[in-house]
């Protein structure tokens, strides 16, 4: 009789049982970024005391799941380690899920009541659970009569949140009777996402037709989007940004009545450049895309890079110019523990 059991891949001969099967399976990335995030695994063991089955939960997203067999055993093993990875979160109490996996595995997915959201010609991305799209859809603000309104969306890390993001929204603000500005929630940045969040929401609260909302689990970001099973760098951002873009386009927006997403301009980033080409072809033409001129200050690009690497050099003075005041105030205030988080390790690279 087959049995779940607890792996720990802490220990060496287990991890390396766990690697040899998953990579015979054809997923063979096992790198830092992916491994640091498991916080379980699950092992499918045979009569003979084999490993025949793996799968891992990172958060609320199963991942690195993988059974051999497959076709003499029907999908057995595949149902029984998804359920299992599934009971084990609800006795975490967590009871919304997400999957990252392969295009041809959605349809075992969806067998076990996942839904999907988005799908490529390589992945799919599904959810399981509530609350989910629907639910967190029906929470957001609206005004009256918003199906016969102009509506604009702003998709924002904000890392932190600069004049730069400012001079974005307020163009897109003055060109809609409605503009969303969706915050990425991922605790992957220098700062945390409800100092983002917080730091938006300050930085905007005078524009009354500017809703700041979280993107919740929906704005998919190449923090939380896998790579273990894609083949390349180049191969993941394009992945991230069409799976992204289609919950987007087909989910978000129609239920929002949103028909213009506004971006900035990136001449520093290749890796942003080529995200907003990317999604600016995921989106047209239903979506207008609008790509805004990055704001300058004394022959300078406004970047929050530039105030993340001004924070870890304690040039807090330089700061002063590039963000609005309820930002600068904050970073004053908690510069210690900003560059404490630096100092531990937090990537203040990037975008």
């Amino acid at each position: 009789m087959e049995k779940v059991v607890d792996l720990y891949l802490s220990e060496p001969a287990t991890r390396e049982k766990w690697q040899k099967l998953l990579e015979s399976l054809g997923l063979h990335d096992f790198s830092e970024r992916e491994i640091s995030v498991i916080d379980h695994t699950l092992g499918l063991v045979d009569d003979e005391g084999d490993l025949v089955g793996t799968g891992s939960i990172a958060g609320n997203v199963l991942k690195y799941i993988g059974v051999n067999g497959e076709e003499e055993h029907s999908g057995a093993r595949f149902n029984k380690i998804v359920t299992a990875l599934q009971q084990y979160l609800f006795n975490e109490k967590i009871f919304h899920s997400f999957v990252f996996t392969k295009e041809k595995y959605s349809k075992s997915f969806q067998h076990l009541n996942f839904v999907e959201l988005a799908h490529t010609d390589t992945a799919a991305f599904l959810e399981s659970g509530m609350p989910d799209i629907q639910d967190y859809l029906s929470t957001l603000p609206r005004i009256a009569d918003q199906e016969n309104k102009r509506v604009g969306a702003i998709v924002m890390n904000a890392n932190p949140f600069t004049l730069g993001h400012r001079k974005l929204v307020e163009i897109a603000s003055q060109e809609n009777d409605l503009l969303y500005v969706f915050v990425v929630a991922s605790d992957k940045s220098l700062f945390t996402t409800n100092e983002r969040m917080q730091l938006v929401k300050e930085g905007l609260k005078d524009l009354k037709n500017v809703v700041v909302v979280s993107g919740s689990d929906y704005m998919v970001s190449t923090a939380t989007f896998p790579a273990y099973f894609l083949k390349s760098p180049e191969a993941l951002i394009e992945t991230q940004t069409q799976i992204d873009a289609r919950v987007f386009k087909n989910i978000i927006a129609p239920k929002l009545n949103i028909s213009r997403r506004y971006l900035g301009k990136e001449p520093l980033s290749m890796t942003t450049h080529y995200y907003n080409v990317t999604l600016a072809h995921e989106l047209g033409p239903d979506i207008e895309v609008i790509i805004i001129p990055r704001l300058e200050i004394d022959n300078q690009i406004v970047s929050a890079s530039e105030v993340r690497k001004d924070i870890a050099n304690n040039e807090i003075e330089s700061i002063k110019k590039l963000v609005p005041k309820t930002t600068y105030d904050f970073i004053e205030k908690k510069k210690n523990e900003l560059q404490d988080r630096i100092k531990k390790g937090m990537n203040i690279n990037g975008n």
